[in-house]
Parts: C-alpha cells; sequence; structure tokens
C-alpha cells in the first residue's frame, strides 16, 4: 500500500479552516494508503518560544486528528521531533539546494512580507518540510495550492539525490492538490487565519461557537432583497459542511429574498454544531487525559522512526556516511 503523509504546525489554536482545508481532508487518506500524520513541533520553533505553549498545541493538534476520526491503529500519528533522523536528512537535502532558491520560497517570502524575523529556521524551513515528506518513501502529499510548491521542491531534491547517489534512493513523492477544497473564508471575508485574527475555533462550546459565527462580517442588503450566494462568505461556509440538499435550499433562499443574513448564520451554526458536537467531545475527553495522548504518540514515533531509520540508512550508505 502506498504512503501519504500530512503534518500540522502547532502554532495556535485549531480552526474551522484547518478542519476543512487539512485535517478533515488528510484523515480521510487513511481508508487508502498507509497513512502518516505528524505534528510539527520543530516547524513552529522559528516563531514560537514558549515551551509550555508548544506542548499544548502540540498535544491539541494531536487530540485534533484522534477525535476527527485518525484511528491509531491503522495511521501512524507522532511528533515531528519524535524521529531526529528529519534532522539528519535534512542536512543532506540542504547540501543538494542551491542557496539562491531558497529566498524564493513561500515560507521566506510570507515572513518579509508580514514583518516577522527571518532566523535561519525560516530559511530552512522548505528544507525540513522536504525531509519530513522523503524520510518516509511518501508516495503521495496532499495539500492546497498555496503549498504545492514546499511538495514540489521535495520531488527536486529527491531527483537530485537519485541523480546523484543512484535512482531508488528516495521515492519521489505524487502531489495531490486538494482542488475540491476551496479557501475557507474568515469572520472578515478574507482567508481564516490565526495572523488575521478572523478564524472560527473549532472545539469551543456551542454557545461560543454560535456568538462567532453571528460576528461573520455580511453586506449591507436588508431581509427582502434578493442576495448573490457565491459571494456570501456565511453561504461559502455553509457549502462547505451542508448536505447538497441543504446547499440548494439555502441558495433558493438567497436568490428569492425574504431572508436576512441573521437566519443564514444560524443554519450555518446548526450544521457546525451537528458535525462538531461528537468530535468536540473525543477532543475534551483526549486532552483531559495527556498521558493516554502521550502514549498514542510516543507508539505512533517508534513505527515512524522504523520507517525512517530504513530511509535514512540507505542514503547514508549511498552518501559514503556509513
Amino acid at each position: 500500500m502506498r504512503r501519504a503523509l500530512t503534518g500540522i504546525k502547532p502554532s495556535g489554536t485549531i480552526h474551522l479552516g484547518n478542519w476543512l482545508g487539512a485535517l478533515g481532508p488528510a484523515v480521510a487518506l487513511q481508508q487508502e494508503f498507509e497513512t502518516f500524520y505528524f505534528v510539527a513541533d520543530l516547524h513552529a520553533l522559528t516563531s514560537m518560544t514558549d515551551r509550555d505553549r508548544l506542548v499544548a498545541l502540540s498535544r491539541e493538534v494531536a487530540a485534533s486528528f484522534l477525535a476527527l476520526g485518525l484511528d491509531p491503529e491503522r495511521s501512524v500519528l507522532f511528533r515531528q521531533s519524535a524521529v531526529p533522523e528529519v534532522c539528519e536528512l535534512a542536512w543532506i537535502l540542504g547540501c543538494a539546494m542551491p542557496a539562491g532558491q531558497m529566498e524564493r520560497m513561500h515560507a521566506v517570502k510570507a515572513a518579509k512580507e508580514g514583518g516577522l524575523e527571518v532566523n535561519v529556521g525560516t530559511w530552512y524551513y522548505p528544507v525540513l518540510m522536504s525531509a519530513d515528506i522523503l524520510l518516509y518513501d511518501s508516495a503521495v502529499v496532499p495539500v492546497g495550492q498555496d503549498q504545492r510548491q514546499h511538495v514540489e521542491l521535495a520531488r527536486d531534491l529527491a531527483e537530485k539525490l537519485n541523480h546523484r547517489y543512484g535512482e531508488g534512493s528516495l521515492v519521489v513523492p505524487e502531489v495531490l492538490v486538494r482542488e475540491t477544497v476551496g479557501t475557507v473564508p474568515g469572520l472578515d471575508g478574507r482567508k481564516m487565519s490565526k495572523s488575521y485574527g478572523n478564524q472560527i475555533d473549532l472545539w469551543q462550546p456551542a454557545a461560543r461557537l454560535k456568538k462567532q459565527v453571528m460576528r461573520i462580517v455580511t453586506d449591507s442588503k436588508g431581509v427582502d432583497e434578493p442576495k448573490d450566494p457565491d459571494t456570501c462568505p456565511v453561504f461559502l461556509l455553509y457549502r462547505a459542511v451542508a448536505s447538497p440538499a441543504e446547499v440548494a435550499a439555502l441558495a433558493r433562499r438567497y436568490t428569492a429574498g425574504g431572508m436576512g443574513y441573521g437566519e443564514a448564520k444560524l443554519a450555518l451554526f446548526e450544521v457546525l454544531e451537528r458535525q462538531l458536537e461528537t468530535p468536540r467531545q473525543r477532543f475534551e475527553e483526549w486532552m483531559a487525559h495527556p498521558a493516554r495522548l502521550d502514549e498514542v504518540l510516543a507508539d505512533g514515533a517508534r513505527r515512524a522512526r522504523i520507517a525512517a531509520q530504513t530511509t535514512i540508512e540507505r542514503v547514508r550508505a549511498r552518501a559514503g556516511l556509513r
């Protein structure tokens, strides 16, 4: 069975965009692939210095995967930092990457544009991400369109090492772009992001979830006026979580007029609560028992290291490091 790999950086509280854009589609892959899921805590160190916060957020990511249906018996769930071989492979890959190419990567550009510190970790971030992908012989890496560049880099580096050390040194991964997952709008209509502070937090209680949903910004059209569902962030979110029949019914209400945005927001909240009530209970159960969560992560790290050591030993031997 081919392997698929997904990683989530523990950089903040999990929100609706994380679920719809990454966590949900990633968990679905375990039906047809041998799946590896990791908490990218090493990546988080580029901007996070609070040790306790990093530990807490890492547990939140792991608990979110489990709450949304990840089966730890079928899939491998682990902390990135628990597999030190990834750092060794990142160094070997870095020795095959031109320095000028680093400046063109999204991670560096985004940090500069956002006024963030560009430290060596930020600069080396894409190489470490390539190591994440290649260390586990991943055949498929699912990403959104905005992350495609990172997998393309992993492919390029794998091909370079295969040319340098012999075919089969590394598996060249396939990019699986999630075309069906569009941009998830936030409270202000922009892409939902912790950076913008416009997110809808995934695991908050129902009452707080409702308050956040009711804060979504809409235009000023009155109740009786027809509305365009395709430009309304409330409807776009509803379309991502409701059934096709529900989506079609609400679209008709939009175009016919006679419905206010408050009613549409309430419909969105009701669908979200229906979908999230049971996963929220599972998430709270995992977070209430951190020792159990750590056991799952430790077992996942053990299994991940078996795969990682197979790859790194093969690369070391071919590179003349053994």
